[in-house]
């Protein structure tokens, strides 16, 4: 039988793939998805997305969807091992410049119904489930070729490209032969997820117990739903703590009493930082867990697939409609890899600050953590919460050592628009003064807080990628 043919084949719709299948999608790119199970994964894992995710999840259609399964984070506070507060991080601006809360929580069962939902208005996307990848190729020209079994009947499809979101045992970084680097550190961790329709009086941010022995974690993420997330000791499994009364000494240093207590589900799992030490082989991508596994202490690990997803899938959509080199794909990875490499450093560094050192690592946090807002700049650095800039590429021109607005992203807010919303999907120039004529760019003229963005960063216009980041800048 000969091999059906797609622009583009994604493996994997976890919030990562289907999210890059609705970008796709958006673009009029037929796409094919093909997934292992034939239903979402029902229980809870990732719980937070901070503003910048946000945007991307906007950028989907479904901002005001996520909005309703949504809860804002206040912030985060740390707790020494009797529960005393430390330091307290509070992150309740209800808008930032990027156009919405800093920290929201969410039940991830609830994304990806979501997201799977939206992916129904896009006629050129198809969702096939229950699709066991067995094999990934390529044919004659470099185009990837996958093999798959679905109700028990074998398929082949050809690609002109192939992304890869399936995950930490992802087949197609064995395909690619890329293998994991160990970033050295690994901690078990048993996740206790709780319905209770009790109010239960607790600060509405993340609790983070910083103890060598049992460091631990709170947090509200719904009106109903909150979640534990405690250290295991060497000789524990979750089979401890499989019931209420098993976990009733756990919880008691938040609840007393669990009357009216639903446990939703415990589960291990042990927290890793490993990077792929290739993200693409030819025509072939990884995003999200199939390139990169970062700790969950700055909550970033599902929003780094979507960022993943929101960077490569334009470039890709822009080499087959003509628009760009394919060139431009080489992107990708030297853009990503560095960023999704800074924010697992980051999130290790602050899981041993919270979690390591012993008896003296302890003493230590009571005595450093209620002094942290003494340091110029950390304060606002833990609660601005902006990631790094992209690395120099062929689409972020960037000066070597340079402290430009460009590789970050620009300011989404403009008024009572979004700038995301007047450059649907396209280049945009935000500019204090006229500009020659730009084809297929959007000419945003700055004013108020987006003027002053420009001033601060010595530019008179800065030109807007359609995943806003900012590509280059006219200086003043």
């Amino acid at each position: 039988m000969p091999s059906k043919r797609f622009p583009v084949v994604i493996v994997g719709a976890g919030p990562t793939g289907v999210a890059a299948a609705i970008l796709l999608g958006q673009r009029g790119i037929d796409v094919l998805v093909l997934e292992r199970w034939t239903e979402p994964y029902p229980q809870p894992r990732a719980v937070h997305l901070d503003d910048e995710v946000y945007r991307i999840v906007a950028r989907l259609g479904v901002a005001d969807e996520f909005a309703a399964i949504t809860r804002p984070s206040a912030g985060l506070r740390l707790l020494s091992p009797d529960h005393q507060v430390l330091a307290q991080f509070d992150r309740t601006n209800p808008c930032t410049p990027n156009g919405f809360p800093a920290a929201n929580m969410f039940d991830q069962p609830d994304l990806e119904m979501i997201l799977r939902n939206r992916l129904k208005a896009f006629p050129s996307v198809q969702l096939r489930s229950g699709a066991e990848v067995q094999a990934i190729s390529a044919d004659d020209y470099g185009r990837p070729v996958v093999s798959y079994q679905s109700a028990g009947v074998s398929h082949t499809v050809t690609a002109e490209y192939l992304l890869g979101c399936d995950g930490a045992n992802s087949i197609t970084r064995t395909a690619i032969g890329a293998t994991m680097a160990n970033l050295r550190f690994e901690q078990r961790w048993l996740v206790v997820d709780v319905s209770t329709p009790r109010e239960l009086g607790h600060w509405e941010g993340v609790h983070q117990v910083c103890d060598t022995r049992r460091a631990a974690t709170y947090m509200r993420i719904g009106d109903q739903r909150h979640r534990w997330e405690y250290r295991l000791l060497d000789d524990e499994t979750p089979a401890t703590f499989d019931t209420l009364d098993a976990l009733a000494p756990l919880l008691a240093p938040w609840n007393n009493d669990i009357t009216g207590f639903e446990l939703i589900r415990t589960a291990e799992y042990t927290f890793r930082a490993q990077l792929a030490d290739r993200w693409r082989s030819g025509r072939i991508f990884l995003l999200g867990d199939a390139a990169h596994l970062t700790p969950p202490f700055i909550g970033q690990g599902l929003g780094a697939g979507l960022r993943d997803a929101s960077n490569l899938t334009w470039k890709v959509a822009g080499v087959l409609d003509g628009s760009l080199d394919e060139s431009a794909l080489d992107s990708y990875e030297q853009e990503r890899r560095p960023h999704a490499a800074a924010m697992i450093r980051l999130a290790v560094a602050i899981g041993a600050a919270m979690t390591a050192g012993g008896r003296l690592g302890d003493v230590l946090r009571r005595v450093i953590a209620p002094r942290l807002h003494l340091l110029p700049g950390l304060r606002v650095r833990i609660v601005d919460g902006s990631s790094p800039p992209l690395g120099r590429s062929a689409l972020v021109r960037r000066r070597r050592l340079s402290r430009s607005l460009v590789g970050r992203l620009a300011p989404n807010v403009f008024g009572d628009e979004l700038v995301d919303d007047r450059a649907d999907g396209s280049y945009a120039w935000i500019t204090t003064g006229p500009l020659p004529p730009q084809p297929d760019a959007v000419i945003i003229d700055a004013a108020g807080e987006l003027a002053d963005w420009l001033t601060t960063g010595g530019a008179a216009a800065a030109l807007v990628r359609p995943d806003g980041t900012v590509a280059e800048v006219v200086r003043r």
